[in-house]
């Protein structure tokens, strides 16, 4: 059974969404059996690579709110990640572009460490600080799951895997997909959002009956 799933890595819901589906596996008996994609998404496309303004006067400007009510509503996410074991520290966050983040997901993956790169690159933003858009960061980020760092410097120099990024995202627009995190199962469920965990085995407990109803 194929799950695609939809995430930027300068989101904290999905940050928080991944944990959530984690949970979900190790409550599925099938979960060995499962094909797991992580998609390409970009919240700001446009983005500069790195941002010189503090998150919290981005999300302020963004929002239309007050710097005050911008900090509380960290406050509040940075709560919501730590129930599911996540530290966020939005007073280091270094916000940009995420488009190479995502090229290196797809170089991660042609040696099979796309979800060990995806976790890496999570971890790297929003606890520990560290610029999704500066290559010398990406390419020592990849070189602690074992990469090679002058492969990745070599593919980051390159237009490589840009057209897997935007295969993923038009992909994601013949979805319907407009936010993410998203799950997508089969091609014929969708999650939307951080989901409990409880939902999300409900859902691959309900594809999985299909599917093996049909294969019979």
């Amino acid at each position: 059974m194929k799950i695609e799933i939809w995430s930027d890595i300068a989101c904290p819901w999905c940050y928080i969404g991944k944990r959530r589906f984690e949970q979900a596996l190790n409550q599925f008996p099938h979960r060995d059996a499962l094909d797991i994609v992580w998609r390409s998404f970009e919240l700001n496309p446009t983005a500069p690579a790195r941002q010189t303004i503090p998150t919290v006067e981005l999300l302020a400007t963004k929002y239309r709110m007050s710097a005050e009510k911008a900090q509380t509503m960290m406050d509040h996410m940075a709560a919501t990640g730590a129930i599911d074991g996540l530290e966020f520290r939005f007073d280091r966050s270094i916000s940009g572009n995420t488009f190479d983040a995502h090229r290196v997901i797809h170089f991660a993956a042609t040696v099979g460490q796309r979800a060990a790169m995806v976790e890496r690159l999570f971890a790297a933003y929003f606890t520990e600080g560290e610029a999704m858009g500066d290559h010398h960061t990406l390419v020592r980020l990849a070189s602690d799951i074992g990469l090679d760092a002058m492969a990745v410097r070599d593919m980051l120099s390159s237009t490589a895997h840009a057209t897997d990024v935007r295969n993923d995202e038009a992909r994601a627009q013949q979805f319907g997909v407009t936010g993410v995190p998203f799950f997508a199962i089969n091609e014929r469920y969708g999650i939307s959002g951080a989901q409990p965990a409880a939902a999300i085995v409900e859902a691959l407990t309900k594809a999985w009956k299909e599917s093996a109803s049909v294969s019979n």
